[in-house]
């Protein structure tokens, strides 16, 4: 009696133990998870590899120039849309002196306290050639534009822009409209929108997962439960990340800390589910709450930490790629993954018994009764072709419809995925422009329309071309021959009077180069000014081998250049990784290779519909060359992952029934929970559409389409037909493959 007792008082201590550190955990890690949002970088040529002609052209750039700066600019017109009169252009002027003096929010006392401390030269504003629009140019010192300010870690940029936005009221009095924009205030605009994050992202993701769950357990407590494990591993999560990004281990923009959220909610949730599932199967057997979440647990442990390692292993393919932000996701997510599976398998079995035996009563008002110990296979029944599971009715049809019709079954589930799959050149994923990344009306987008439509030869930030000075002549005739190319103006000595705008004086030559702005017809931040600057680039490259092309353009181009190589290559690694991976899981090079090849005509599908509905349904310009490498990772990792905990479910009953009517029981048995997994994971990842940026959106429908594609037809239906029609051969070489007669 007494052994017993201490018994109880040392597991109820580990209990408590266990609790309290993750509470520990929650406190701090959510504050720090609070602060994600400060140690973003969201600068394209961050990305970039130093080998980039882009980045190598930005390193001698910066040589011509005393300070780099990053440009804000104030578009006005006239509310009425006529020409500004005199009082108008006057006012704009007396504006823009004054903007040295605007103070910077929040600003801390050894901190810079207004926009003048944190420009490179003063402020100036002109009028346009038909005097119906002035343009104000705010030169932020790109050296300080990422540095934090007050205690919101306020960035300079954000700063900046907040302060040009805050002091408008004052032109619209004149009689002016004017608009934020340029490089610093798409900067702001982006930044903005990723505010989301923290709090509506997070807020939608777990609302609808709640109610899911409320759906699935039919309980008040349990939901909460599950709900409170995904916060604590995502806390865990952001703890490890913010560490890493703030000591500058990774690079964090504002889709990966998007995509972390996401991924953690769901995870955490898809775990939680197994291991509730199992528990409440045990109850009915065991009349020890306590064993019987270990003999749960226990049960659990194997097909989560497979798929946990499996998805790892394949986010951390990532690692491969030329672009840092890409780069960077594969260990964000990876953390995100361990951090799901470690709260799903200590915080979460430690609330479920927190009430010790009376712990039944976190399924009220569906209580598990125990009803004795269980007799092998008293609740099945069944042959190679059908199979009835006692509480499992719906998914017992399942399998006997897929049992009696094994090969029409797969045969036309495939047909149905090639068939989408077909539509897959429908996705142009050669990449957007700056201006068609937000899905809802931006001051930035607006302000640029104004300068596209009054001032022709004006570019915040012009195609900088670096030259040998003997080729200076023939290399700017090349550039003003470009198709797009608006005006090819040398650096000189001369004070610049406006971006993109020749100035008088002596060609600036450093260690025998000079530096020539390219001013494109469309905006810098444009896929049109990208798709010139590849052709500029072919033009000068054709004068001299040791011309470099860059600026926000090239940056663009090569980005994108990075991304279409990141493809094809991550994806035959991940594809390699994830199949040796099941090989070693499943004991078996068939079963791994038909669960890889129904994966990715799983995602061939996926793709296919999605490029349908973005180029006809929702009209989207284009996609990003990382959208499709993301969202393969996700669905090929995320896919097998569910194939996962159905075939190991499956080897576990071929063992003892043969393969043919282990697979039907497995499907009867899972289908639910597994099921009720995919629900929630679409449900999370759908929630990144409340992020008005296009990649976001995109990803959010192609993944959350793809796992219920994954999980109603490749899982329920393709995966077993095929096992079921193959049979025992399905686990060749191993001995399961020849079972004995």
């Amino acid at each position: 009696m007494l052994s017993e007792s201490r018994r109880g008082i040392f597991r109820g201590l580990i209990i408590l133990a266990v609790l309290g550190a993750w509470l520990a955990v929650g406190a701090v890690g959510g504050q720090a998870q609070g602060k994600l949002g400060s140690v973003q970088t969201n600068d394209a040529s961050a990305f970039l590899p130093e080998s980039a002609e882009s980045t190598q052209a930005a390193d001698e750039a910066s040589a011509f120039v005393d300070s780099d700066s990053l440009p804000a600019l104030v578009a006005v017109e006239a509310q009425d849309g006529g020409t500004l009169d005199e009082s108008q252009i006057g006012a704009v002027q007396a504006w823009t002196a004054a903007i040295a003096d605007l103070p910077l929010e929040g600003a801390l006392d050894d901190e810079p306290s207004t926009v003048g401390d944190v420009l490179t030269t003063d402020s100036v504003a002109f009028p346009s050639e038909d005097g119906e629009a002035m343009l104000a140019i705010v030169s932020i010192d790109a050296a300080q534009a990422d540095t934090s300010i007050g205690e919101d870690e306020t960035s300079i940029t954000d700063a900046v822009v907040a302060a040009l936005r805050d002091a408008q009221p004052e032109l619209s009095d004149a009689g002016l409209d004017s608009w934020v924009t340029g490089p610093a205030g798409f900067v702001a605009d982006l930044v903005t929108a990723f505010g989301g994050i923290d709090t509506v992202l997070l807020l939608v993701a777990l609302i609808a997962v709640l109610v899911i769950l409320a759906v699935v357990y039919r309980s008040p407590i349990l939901p909460f439960m599950v709900i409170l494990t995904a916060v604590l591993a995502l806390s865990l999560a952001g703890l490890v990340v913010y560490q890493l990004a703030a000591n500058d281990v990774l690079v964090l923009n504002g889709q990966s800390q998007g995509i972390l959220s996401i991924l953690v909610v769901g995870a955490a949730v898809d775990y939680s589910l197994l291991v509730v599932a199992r528990y409440r199967e045990e109850l009915v057997h065991t009349r020890s709450t306590f064993d019987a979440l270990r003999q749960a647990v226990r049960a659990s442990i194997e097909p989560i930490a497979a798929s946990a390692g499996t998805v790892i292993a394949g986010l951390l393919c990532l690692l491969f790629s030329d672009l840092a932000s890409n780069r960077s996701l594969g260990p964000v997510a990876a953390i995100g993954i361990a951090a799901a599976f470690i709260a799903a398998l200590t915080f979460l079995p430690a609330l479920l018994v927190i009430g010790g035996q009376k712990s039944r009563g976190i399924f009220w008002p569906s209580k598990p009764k125990y009803v004795g110990p269980a007799e092998p296979d008293e609740d099945v029944s069944g042959d190679e072709n059908t199979v009835s599971v006692e509480g499992h009715g719906v998914w017992s049809r399942v399998a006997t419809f897929v049992g009696r019709h094994a090969r029409p079954v797969w045969i036309t589930t495939a047909a149905v995925l090639v068939g989408l799959s077909a539509f897959i050149p429908m996705l142009d994923a050669t990449g957007t422009g700056d201006d068609e990344v937000f899905l809802t009306q931006v001051d930035s987008v607006d302000g640029q329309d104004v300068i596209e439509d009054h001032f022709d030869s004006v570019s915040a930030q012009p195609a900088t071309v670096i030259a040998p000075a003997d080729d200076l002549d023939a290399v700017v005739a090349a550039a003003e021959e470009t198709d797009g190319v608006e005006s090819a103006v040398p650096v000189t000595d001369a004070e610049s009077t406006a971006p993109g705008q020749a100035d008088e004086g002596e060609v600036v030559v450093v260690d025998d180069r000079v530096r020539i702005d390219v001013t494109t017809t469309a905006s810098s931040d444009s896929q049109e000014a990208v798709e010139t600057v590849e052709v500029l680039r072919e033009n000068v490259h054709a004068v001299s081998d040791d011309v470099l092309v860059g600026g926000a353009a090239a940056e663009r181009l090569d980005t994108q250049i990075a991304g279409q190589r990141d493809l094809t290559v991550i994806v035959p690694i991940v594809l390699l990784v994830v199949l040796g991976i099941l090989m070693l899981l499943l004991r078996s090079v068939l079963a791994a290779v038909l669960l890889i090849a129904a994966n990715v005509l799983s995602f061939g599908a996926a793709l296919g519909f999605s490029a349908v509905i973005f180029d006809k349904v929702f009209e989207f310009p284009g996609a990003d060359p990382s959208v499709p490498l993301f969202a393969f990772c996700f669905l090929v990792a995320l896919g097998v992952d569910y194939s996962i905990f159905l075939m190991t479910r499956v080897r576990e009953e071929s063992i003892k029934i043969g393969t043919r009517a282990g697979v039907l029981r497995a499907l009867a048995v899972t289908g639910s929970v597994i099921t009720s997994a995919g629900v929630v994971l679409a449900a999370t990842f759908a929630a990144l559409g409340v992020i008005p940026l296009l990649f976001l959106a995109q990803l959010a429908f192609i993944v959350s389409f793809g796992v219920l594609l994954d999980t109603l037809v490749v899982r329920s239906l393709l995966v077993p037909a095929l096992v079921h029609d193959i049979g025992d051969r399905t686990w060749w070489p191993s001995k399961l493959s020849r079972p004995t007669k």
